[in-house]
């Protein structure tokens, strides 16, 4: 009830302060993911054709999206596919079940070199935790690693302690279990590289290797 009660007024406030201070309605992460607020109508051409969005998660709950943005079927139109993993704003986190769900996602469309449009209202806490979770899977982050990469991008983003918990679960699900059996992370490496090279050629790939451009990378740890 109370996300419901705060929906409108707190999205009128991020539209102030989109308009009148120095934060942006979304900020690119990476080569894949961009984190934002809920994607309008009016900003689907510039994402599909400038930053080449071809997938788009939404964290929403139904009631959030009922106005001014694009349905399935509109984004569908425009050549990109659409999750919802319905979360509630602010006193909850991603369950680990959406949470991989969403990565496995963001993976498919970084395996074809595409973009991924990833929001909640205000792109700064339920969004967040999901682009979290994608930046430790693809490069082995530390939580509170791929914490700080996300501030950089987007300082005004929001983690409580559901989130980070979140956050720290996921890591030890999926991120732990490998770095326990190949060893520390290296730092500005892209872990999915290898899996993208092969879908490319049509044959099978093992190990890591180092990104194109180290300096458009995030940083390990």
């Amino acid at each position: 009830m109370f996300s419901r009660l705060t929906f409108y007024p707190s999205l009128v406030y991020n539209i102030v302060m989109e308009r009148f201070t120095d934060r942006n309605w979304y900020d690119r992460v990476d080569d894949t993911a961009i984190l934002g607020a809920l994607p309008f109508r009016s900003i689907i051409e510039d994402l599909v054709e400038k930053e080449n969005v071809r997938g788009v998660v939404s964290m929403n709950e139904d009631f959030e999206l009922l106005f001014w943005v694009p349905t399935k079927d509109e984004w569908s139109e425009k050549g990109a596919d659409f999750l919802q993993l319905s979360t509630t704003d602010i006193f909850e986190a991603p369950t680990e079940d959406k949470l991989v769900r969403g990565v496995e996602f963001i993976k498919q469309k970084y395996l074809d070199g595409s973009s991924v449009y990833v929001h909640c209202k205000a792109g700064r806490t339920r969004s967040a935790t999901l682009v979290g979770c994608y930046l430790m899977r693809r490069y082995r982050m530390k939580p509170e690693t791929c914490v700080e990469l996300m501030r950089s991008k987007r300082e005004h983003i929001l983690l409580q302690a559901a989130q980070l918990e979140a956050l720290q679960k996921h890591y030890d699900n999926h991120v732990q279990p490998l770095i326990d059996r190949e060893g520390p992370a290296q730092p500005n490496t892209d872990y999915w590289a290898p899996e993208r090279a092969a879908a490319r050629a049509n044959q099978p790939s093992e190990g890591a290797s180092k990104p194109p451009s180290e300096a458009n990378q995030p940083r390990s740890a």
